[in-house]
């Protein structure tokens, strides 16, 4: 993406349903479990790069042996970092203690990190420090085993602050006001709460305190627990977490916002937030791989049992769309062809622009994640000419000549690698006018792919500040010399933040906005933002579910190909001489290309929960009122 943005984190549970020495015997190593996490993580790198967590519990561990291991880090190479500090612990017990290389129990019992439990993340650092205590997994420790919970998730809350002051009026005192301290809080309060009527109940049967404990990890309902603690949430989340004698469980949101994969047989249960990871590293085919129903957690108890739970409603199903146009690996089966569609489906705009210019348009893409919808693109433009080959041929019929055939024949797509990006340059220099001109230099063009007065046609997977297009591509590619560059987003107009985990939280950040703005500017209409603006601060102490979106009516007046030709304008720097022109999916060929993820709420403005209202009414008073702050 020419515009990085930084987005959601990504999960991954293991859950090893037989004896460490059972993979010992079968796979050469007892870190069986710690092998397939470090793939499962690096298959989700794409995920998150600013940090990584890893947790693991030992089952049926003896009092005063240790149990749980956490390791996280934001060093450059987070996992890498992680596994390497792995190895080292292992490496020094195998050379301290030779004898422990065949002992699988000397090795549960002395190494840390080996177990039978496996959680991992990756994340990026999207807002607050990206320090090592923002990582996860999370800790809540307790002396009871049961009480221990680690939790880790790709999510966001739109209604911290009402989950924070709920654990205030329980008498709690939560840490910080961060939406994964309060989920963990919340999860771990209910959970106290469920121990606590169970060893009564169990000391009622006669028990004694010792006898009471395995007891108890037996009898816990993970989805009663849940029940409770998810009964207030808002927002996009895929939730995971660990109960210290060996419980797991994975939640998803009940709109089915953020994706959950799981796949398990007779030696594992496995949980992701992507398909293909899973595939990849279990070997197994795509259809034993299931997507967890929104609402329901999958839930496997110590004794290996699992089972999928309702536990909230689902909701009309909004999975995110954005997730199958750039964020997950576009090696699942059914991304690979939604993404081929979405090339496909913008070939119809492109030929309306290029005049049906076909013989002198090059086709290309930026970045190298483009790559997917631009085969679709050129595919249809294959198709096109065949079409128009096909009727040139007949119109001739028995008499063309072979030198006409061929001529007729030899019409293709043009295609070339126009832009390359250089990932060696590092904008080392802090100052804007020196920075900008290093920017200008993150791509390198192929010389000669283009001829002097060609139609250019690049398609990119969005474009959603242009900051990169201006600075940097559109003054690169107009040293081609073509006559026009038409620069083609696989995704539509970004006009509203997002506050369920991607990293867009400013409205005045949106291309699409700044040329809304513009618009309104052209045509006298800033009354009307101001008016927005006095209806969203009406609001601002409505219950979330009464909010309603009134940024909609910022983009009314417009058509979206008045924004794009006026994005166009925006983003053509003053010096540059091709004529410039910026097409955008449309939201019907969205719904086309990605059926089943009809969470559009970034182009639309229709949010899955009532928290996201809230949020982009807060984001449109915070531009108004000049706040340059987040709207969450």
């Amino acid at each position: 993406m020419s515009d990085a943005i930084k987005h959601e984190c990504g999960i991954s549970v293991i859950r090893l349903l037989k004896p460490l020495s059972y993979y010992k015997e079968k796979y050469g190593t007892a870190f069986y479990g710690v092998n397939k996490m470090y793939l499962m993580m690096e298959k989700q790198h794409n995920r998150g790069q600013d940090g990584a967590g890893f947790a693991s519990i030992k089952l049926d561990m003896n009092p005063g042996e240790r149990y749980m291991s956490r390791v996280r880090s934001v060093e450059q190479q987070p996992i890498q970092d992680i596994f390497d500090q792995i190895n080292d612990r292992i490496n020094v017990a195998f050379q301290e203690h030779p004898e422990y290389k065949d002992d699988v129990v000397a090795q549960k019992k002395n190494i840390p990190y080996i177990g039978e439990v496996l959680l991992g993340h990756v994340r990026y650092g999207t807002f607050g420090k990206n320090s090592i205590e923002n990582v996860h997994p999370f800790l809540r420790q307790n002396n009871w085993m049961h009480r221990n919970l680690i939790v880790a998730g790709n999510f966001n809350m739109t209604n911290v602050h009402e989950l924070f002051d709920n654990l205030v009026q329980i008498g709690q005192h939560p840490k910080e006001m961060a939406d994964t301290v309060t989920v963990m809080e919340k999860i771990g309060h209910f959970l106290d709460d469920a121990v606590a009527k169970l060893y009564k109940q169990i000391k009622k049967e006669g028990y004694n305190k010792l006898e009471a404990s395995p007891l108890i990890a037996k009898r816990l309902k993970l989805n009663k627990i849940l029940k409770r603690a998810a009964k207030n949430w808002d927002g996009g989340y895929a939730m995971a977490g660990m109960l210290g004698h060996g419980d797991a469980f994975v939640l998803r949101d009940p709109s089915g916002i953020r994706p959950t994969y799981y796949y398990k047989d007779d030696e594992v249960v496995v949980v992701a937030s992507e398909r293909p990871a899973i595939q990849t590293v279990f070997n197994v085919p795509y259809e034993e791989v299931k997507e967890l129903t929104p609402g329901s957690a999958i839930i496997i108890k110590k004794d290996g049992s699992s089972a999928i739970k309702e536990i909230l409603k689902p909701k009309e199903r909004k999975a995110c769309s954005f997730e199958r146009i750039y964020f997950s690996r576009g090696s699942d089966k059914e991304i690979y062809q939604e993404r081929k569609e979405l090339g496909k489906l913008l070939f119809p705009q492109i030929l309306k622009a290029i005049d049906h210019d076909i013989k002198n348009t090059v086709f290309s893409y930026i970045p190298n994640t483009a790559e997917t919808s631009f085969f679709g693109l050129v595919k249809e433009a294959q198709n096109y000419l065949n079409s128009r080959k096909e009727e040139q041929i007949l119109s001739i019929g028995s008499k063309i000549t072979q030198k006409e055939l061929h001529e007729i024949l030899e019409i293709r797509p043009r295609i070339e690698k126009v832009a390359i990006k250089d990932a060696k340059l590092r904008t080392f220099i802090t100052q804007d006018s020196s920075r900008d001109d290093l920017v200008a230099h993150v791509y390198d063009i192929s010389y000669g792919s283009v001829e002097k007065d060609d139609n250019l046609v690049i398609i990119d997977d969005s474009i959603v500040r242009g900051t990169t297009l201006k600075k940097s591509i559109l003054r690169i590619l107009d040293r081609l010399s073509p006559k026009k560059i038409i620069v083609v987003s696989s995704a539509p107009q970004i006009r509203y933040p997002d506050c369920y985990g991607i990293d867009m939280a400013k409205l005045e950040d949106f291309v699409a906005f700044k040329a809304a703005l513009a618009l309104h500017e052209d045509n006298n209409s800033l009354d009307k933002v101001e008016l927005i603006y006095n209806k969203c601060v009406e609001q601002v102490t409505s219950k979330d579910h009464e909010i309603v979106n009134y940024v909609k009516d910022f983009y009314a007046p417009f058509t979206a190909n008045q924004i794009s030709d006026k994005i166009g304008e925006l983003l053509s720097p003053e010096d540059i001489k091709a004529e410039v022109k910026i097409i955008y999916q449309t939201i019907e060929s969205l719904h086309e290309a990605c059926p089943h993820n009809l969470g559009d709420w970034y182009f639309t403005g229709n949010y899955p929960t009532p928290g996201g209202n809230k949020v982009v009414n807060r984001a449109f008073i915070n531009f108004y009122e000049g706040k340059n702050e987040r709207a969450y």
